[in-house]
């Protein structure tokens, strides 16, 4: 795919790497280990030759079913769980809910998963069910949305925080001129990783580079394709000097545009934000949308069944420094807190979108 050669000289090594990570269980901390259950991360020693176990019960929970998003991230999910000779499932509720998840983490623990991979709605509401799965034996990743840190092993962030946030602010800074007030529509009003993009992105709006733009709002549109469209047409109601809108959801950047290109607003307030190619490739051809940026979702799903392979045999621990392989996707290290970056993010536009195809 062409998106992997946007990512990083970092990120190259050979697929055959991938190989290395397949076996049977040696040296490492697997879920029968009762020494190794409920370790907190960093916790022993890694053995970085150890082998990744035959037949690991790999499960994810996004933060909701039927959401294009995930349906496409997952997919490297269960690509990865079929090169370690793993199990894949996948479960989860239906709508976005601070707790929706975890009724069903538990029911994963119960069924003994040994990874659960988790894209969080809320930070703490599911702290407390994740913490009894690590005490049963699973390994927990969290991915595209963080947990307390204190309840999981490791976050497979999809790019730097700062990194996204300085994105989408200089892609809506050049296209209303650097000047005019901006609103943000964001996801659910507790999502980690929106609410961190949401601060820096305020932050990096105090250089001085920025002094002439203003954010006069910041609206919700809980992934809800129906709500994100209204809450679009909300702002446009409400401020009538509206030069620009960010919106770093895929859901709510894909329903804004969805408004705006059936509006007298179209090519007038401009939009930005973190969208897939093929839900705004008409919205860049028809004029509605100048440029966007995403990371690729496929990878980010495919990085965490990998990291959690790795965990459960104990190649790592999640102590910052340790470094492995991931597959196709090449080497990483763990930085601090336990976060692991899958690569910086690429921008879309219309030179550049009909390379690519998710």
């Amino acid at each position: 795919m062409m998106f992997r050669s946007r990512l990083g000289r970092g990120l190259a090594a050979g697929a055959a790497a991938g190989l290395l990570l397949l076996g049977t269980a040696c040296g490492g901390t697997t879920r029968g280990d009762a020494d190794g259950a409920g370790e907190q991360k960093g916790g022993g020693k890694a053995d970085p030759d150890a082998k990744i176990p035959e037949g690991l019960k790999i499960s994810y929970l996004p933060k909701q079913l039927n959401n294009p998003y995930f349906t496409y991230a997952n997919s490297g999910g269960e690509e990865a769980v079929e090169e370690l000779k793993g199990e894949y499932k996948e479960v989860g509720p239906s709508e976005a809910t601070a707790s929706s998840q975890v009724s069903y983490i538990n029911t994963l623990s119960q069924q003994g998963s040994d990874v659960i991979v988790i894209a969080a709605n809320d930070p703490n509401a599911v702290c407390s069910a994740l913490g009894q799965a690590q005490q049963a034996g699973a390994k927990i990743v969290t991915y595209d949305s963080d947990a307390d840190p204190e309840c999981r092993d490791i976050f497979i962030n999809q790019a730097s925080a700062k990194g996204i946030a300085e994105t989408q602010i200089k892609l809506i800074a050049d296209q209303i001129g650097g000047k005019g007030e901006i609103a943000f529509l964001s996801a659910t009003p507790n999502a980690t990783n929106q609410n961190t993009w949401l601060e820096l992105m305020e932050k990096e709006l105090e250089k001085d580079e920025y002094k002439d733009i203003e954010v006069v709002d910041t609206v919700y549109g809980n992934d809800d394709d129906q709500k994100s469209f209204q809450e679009m047409q909300g702002l446009l109601q409400s401020h009538p000097d509206l030069k620009g809108v960010v919106s770093p959801t895929t859901v709510g950047v894909a329903a804004a545009a969805r408004y705006l290109s059936d509006s007298e607003y179209k090519g007038d307030v401009k939009l930005t934000g973190l969208g897939t190619p093929n839900q705004m490739r008409e919205y860049v051809d028809n004029g509605t949308v100048e440029s966007f940026a995403l990371w690729d979702p496929k990878d980010l799903s495919y990085l965490a069944a990998h990291v959690g392979a790795s965990l459960q045999a104990g190649r790592i621990t999640g102590a910052e420094g340790e470094e492995f392989t991931a597959g196709r996707l090449g080497d990483y290290e763990v930085g601090a807190e336990g976060e692991v970056v899958l690569g910086p993010p690429t921008v879309f536009d219309a030179k550049n979108i009909d390379e690519y195809d998710f």
